[in-house]
């Protein structure tokens, strides 16, 4: 049974050596407290054998450290794995660990739920409970380290592209950042670290003043408004004229360059004319488009693209002097889509 203590986790380097000078210690007792958990890897306070008894004492009576326990788990023919686990309070969230050529990647949820209401997305299913703390995003990375560490693997990438909104949790999800990136903690890059967002612009301008070297991932799924209202309600509240005036001036200010995902749907989004329009919406911009087959979901009636469409998508599009990927499929033989193993799970569960 997981404790309903704050998790250690939470805290980033700089909020340790706060949070151990209340206890009466020197700085220098935060780095031994991030090697313990992030290099060691031990889930006691009790095995931190160079800390004082009393300190020990103290972080065990106020802290835990796994903030995670696995309900769930679920592994595709390539080798995609799905996880369940359960927080303290009993919410769930799914983490996904996908294997590519250039290393292992974790997907890291970063609500319990989503309000953005996106029509194909499973993640809206089951409407936002609360933010996760950046502990509660940490622990996923942590227990899926730990199981890697014994074939010898790291996580090499993370992307913050889960259920929920992360930048409707833009605080929690920075702090995250920073503990997963600090040379003290797992040492991964900025730029093998991808925050995504539906489009929160006053968010988007914050991220921009912050100058932060992770990057940073647009879902758009459509190249006009009246398409995208009707896949995703944000853009009542940020339509692409102030959503795109925001990437600008972000890529102008931080010389970084954009993601645009974009996910396929038959009959949808996928028309010539679409790829023409999309073009047209980033060409100029230092940008690229990931295209993304859909993973789909009883619930929501979609279809994904076949193969033969999605490469003329992505043909007219390069045609049009913008860059794009196709991304290859993932777990679609396990529930696979974002927010489906969950909703099953909580459906099961009433």
């Amino acid at each position: 049974m997981i404790s309903n203590m704050q998790t250690i986790y939470d805290f980033s380097l700089a909020k340790a050596e706060e949070m151990l000078a209340g206890h009466g210690q020197k700085s220098y007792r935060a780095k031994q407290l991030y090697s313990w958990l992030y290099r060691k890897r031990v889930l006691s306070f009790e095995e931190m054998s160079d800390l004082p008894a009393a300190l020990i004492q103290e972080l065990s009576s106020e802290y835990s450290i796994m903030p995670v326990t696995l309900l769930d788990k679920q592994v595709a023919r390539d080798r995609t794995a799905k996880y369940l686990f359960e927080l303290s309070d009993g919410a769930t969230i799914e983490t996904v660990l996908m294997r590519f050529n250039f290393g292992n990647s974790v997907c890291v949820s970063s609500q319990v739920g989503c309000n953005m209401g996106c029509a194909f997305c499973a993640s809206g299913l089951l409407k936002k409970q609360r933010d996760l703390t950046a502990g509660e995003m940490v622990g996923q990375i942590m227990y899926i380290q730990k199981e890697l560490d014994a074939a010898g693997e790291r996580v090499d990438n993370v992307v913050v592209m889960g259920t929920g909104e992360p930048f409707d949790n833009y605080d929690n999800v920075i702090d995250f950042c920073s503990v997963i990136n600090s040379d003290h903690g797992l040492s991964i890059g900025a730029r093998h670290i991808t925050i995504s967002t539906c489009g929160v612009v006053p968010k988007i301008r914050a991220f921009a003043q912050g100058h932060y070297q992770y990057n940073l991932a647009i879902s758009l799924h459509a190249p006009n408004d009246e398409l995208r209202r009707e896949l995703m309600p944000i853009d009542r509240a940020y339509p692409l004229n102030e959503l795109m005036d925001a990437l600008k001036d972000y890529s102008e200010d931080n010389h970084r360059r954009l993601t645009f995902e974009y996910i396929l749907l038959k009959g949808v989004n996928d028309s010539d004319e679409d790829a023409k329009q999309l073009a047209d919406l980033i060409r100029g911009m230092n940008a690229y488009v990931n295209l993304i087959p859909y993973n789909e979901v009883d619930e929501n009636g979609f279809k994904t693209t076949d193969e033969r469409a999605a490469l003329r998508f992505y043909d007219v599009i390069m045609k049009n002097g913008v860059k794009a990927t196709l991304r290859s499929k993932h777990g679609d033989d396990i529930d696979a889509a974002c927010g489906q193993l969950r909703a099953r799970h909580e459906r099961n569960r009433q």
